[in-house]
């Protein structure tokens, strides 16, 4: 049943002038859905959707949405009458190609999460294409894995892990443990982690997937891993403060131990 109003809403979708591209992606198309995912649909277009269009087409559907949120990109919500929940996301067509140029064709590395938004792309279900425009997007990013970009990647976010300066995340980790603040800790932790797992799709020559389920898509998807890859990372989410230091300088070596 859903799969048939999908490809209605796409063909509602497809009547307006300036949406180029309606694909489904998420976790629904890189295998990593459960029975908690939802639907993730993305508008591609040259404007903005009306508001009133959305909401009427909502109204059609669903028994309950939440119509132009704006938490990260433009988007709406929906549950529909089985409980399904439909997740829709806005983007403008310059804006992806640009994030696309940014990345693939100029090779520029993040803090973590660098290669975000082509694996999004690239895992992308097509439900409604306007003269291939997408297909071609999908098409340009799915020759090599650019070596400019894995260089630059690992490159960068090695530095932010383990830097002696004291700008490292390793570095700003053990003044605050020194000073006690949890939330400081925490806080790096997980932007250690962030360009921890950067390193190693990169490495690997693989798209980042996002922040969801990593350590069961890197042992599913990645040839080289650092030793006791999921066994140390579990240890580090689970120790006492006083440990994580000790176990984040083993985590980093065994990490430095499979790069080029």
């Amino acid at each position: 049943m859903t799969d048939k109003i999908l490809q209605e809403i796409a063909r509602e979708y497809e009547k307006l002038d300036n949406v180029y591209s309606v694909v489904l992606s998420g976790s629904r198309t890189s295998n990593q859905n459960d029975e908690l995912s939802d639907y993730d649909i993305y508008i591609y277009s040259d404007g903005e959707i009306p508001v009133d269009f959305r909401t009427q087409l909502a109204g059609k559907y669903a028994k309950d949405s939440e119509i132009d949120n704006r938490y990260f990109e433009t988007g709406d919500e929906w549950t529909l009458n089985d409980g399904t929940g439909l997740d829709f996301m806005f983007r403008s067509i310059d804006w992806i190609q640009q994030q696309i140029k940014n990345v693939y064709d100029d090779y520029n590395a993040s803090n973590g999460y660098s290669t975000c938004f082509l694996h999004n792309v690239y895992t992308s279900q097509i439900l409604f294409d306007k003269d291939g425009w997408f297909k071609n997007l999908q098409n340009k990013i799915s020759g090599p894995y650019p070596e400019k970009l894995k260089e630059n990647i690992i490159k960068r976010n090695l530095m932010l892990l383990c830097d002696k300066k004291g700008a490292s995340y390793l570095e700003q980790i053990k003044f605050a443990v020194k000073r006690d603040d949890p939330v400081s800790i925490n806080h790096r932790i997980a932007a250690f982690l962030a360009s921890y797992f950067d390193i190693i799709f990169a490495l690997n020559e693989i798209y980042h997937p996002g922040e969801k389920r990593l350590i069961k898509y890197a042992k599913t998807h990645c040839k080289i891993l650092p030793e006791n890859f999921e066994t140390n990372l579990r240890t580090l989410l689970n120790s006492k403060t006083d440990k994580k230091l000790e176990i984040l300088n083993g985590i980093t070596s065994e990490l430095k131990k499979i790069l080029p």
